[in-house]
């Protein structure tokens, strides 16, 4: 009888740890919780990655405009909308947004 109550406590040991396990990594700090930390991680990482490449973009335009004199040139020119002598710049105004009517929204007489 020894025996039979020894397995019966270590199935019961075993179901609870199994119970255990499962509810842990279906829990909120489970595995959905690691999961959507590693995207994340990934989505940050991205991040970083496309702010480095903006900021080396801007790093080399800042070193062109300090070693090139005609960089510097073009660049104050288009800011502050100069033109040389001789030099004509055309301005086109913006085209209104032209709403069109629906076929049910056109009013029956």
């Amino acid at each position: 009888m020894n025996t039979a109550v020894r397995r019966v406590a270590y199935i019961i040991a075993f179901v609870l740890i199994g119970l255990y396990g499962y509810i842990a990594l279906r829990g909120p700090q489970g595995i959905p919780a690691l999961l959507e930390k590693h995207r994340e991680i990934r989505q940050l990482e991205e991040q970083n990655a496309s702010i480095l490449r903006e900021n080396d973009y801007k790093r080399d335009r800042i070193r062109k405009l300090k070693e090139n004199t005609s960089e510097q040139e073009i660049e104050i020119r288009k800011r502050l909308h100069m033109l040389r002598q001789g030099e004509t710049s055309f301005i086109l105004p913006d085209q209104p947004k032209q709403d069109i009517a629906k076929p049910a929204d056109v009013p029956k007489e």
